[in-house]
């Protein structure tokens, strides 16, 4: 019998303002692979698009990222590979049946990583291993982001991000 045993991990930062949160998203984006899951979490405005243009800036995607509410799904390309980065907005969606009927859940074993806004509303589609990232509005600008990684593969994507970040952060000091 295979016994699968989910590992979490836990990083949390403090972002003051939309531009460190894109650059947050930036650190994260370079280092996404196809078939990676970042779910994100937070009230309106709490920073949720700002973290993906961030994403997707890193990732490399041609496009400029806006809020795909309208559309629930925004396809970005980007030169280096075939590889398609997806944004999905479940904002207007009432349940993970909802996705399912529209084949929102192939989506998650494509050919690119999937950024999926409003994750609550279909989680019981969304495979258990991702990382997922609460935000929570602090004080004007500020937010505090609260990474959680269930799997190896996002263990070590958190793992990756932390250092990423830091080195970032101490380059930037110098």
């Amino acid at each position: 019998m295979l016994k699968v045993q989910c590992v979490s991990a836990r990083f949390e930062i403090v972002s003051y303002n939309v531009k460190q949160t894109e650059t947050i998203g930036s650190c994260l984006g370079s280092l996404l692979e196809a078939g990676d899951i970042i779910c994100l979490e937070g009230n309106l405005g709490a920073g949720k698009t700002a973290l993906t243009r961030g994403i997707a800036a890193g990732w490399g995607a041609r496009e400029p990222v806006t809020s795909p509410t309208f559309t629930l799904v925004h396809e970005h390309q980007r030169d280096a590979d075939t590889q398609t980065l997806f944004h999905i907005d479940c904002y207007r969606l009432h349940s993970a049946a909802d996705a399912w009927h529209i084949g929102l859940d192939d989506l998650f074993y494509g050919e690119g990583p999937v950024v999926i806004e409003w994750p609550r509303h279909i989680e019981d589609i969304i495979p258990a291993e991702r990382l997922w990232i609460t935000f929570t509005i602090e004080d004007g600008t500020q937010r505090h982001l609260t990474i959680n990684a269930a799997g190896q593969r996002y263990n070590t994507l958190l793992h990756d991000l932390q250092q990423t970040a830091l080195d970032r952060r101490h380059n930037t000091q110098k």
